[in-house]
């Protein structure tokens, strides 16, 4: 198990949970579309310290802060 800001640039994973026990970051992250069984796949990295993150969500693109990303737990596509 790893989270979002491990992953490289092209790899595919399925969302799995949530890491971050603060109920309303994992509540932002729901409503912008993140659930369980959803495919993402990282696309592009910012220029400063990998931020931020732009990430394909099934087929729409989203870029999170660093922070979001570790709170979202992910396993390999097969």
């Amino acid at each position: 198990m790893t989270t979002l800001d491990q992953v490289k640039i092209g790899e595919r994973f399925r969302v799995v949970g949530f890491t971050e026990s603060d109920p309303s970051l994992v509540a932002r992250l729901r409503e912008i579309g993140f659930a369980e069984e959803d495919e993402v796949e990282l696309l592009y990295t910012g220029p400063l310290g990998r931020r931020p993150l732009c990430f394909r969500l099934n087929r729409t693109m989203i870029a999170l802060r660093m922070d979001e990303a570790i709170a979202i737990e992910v396993e390999a596509w097969t």
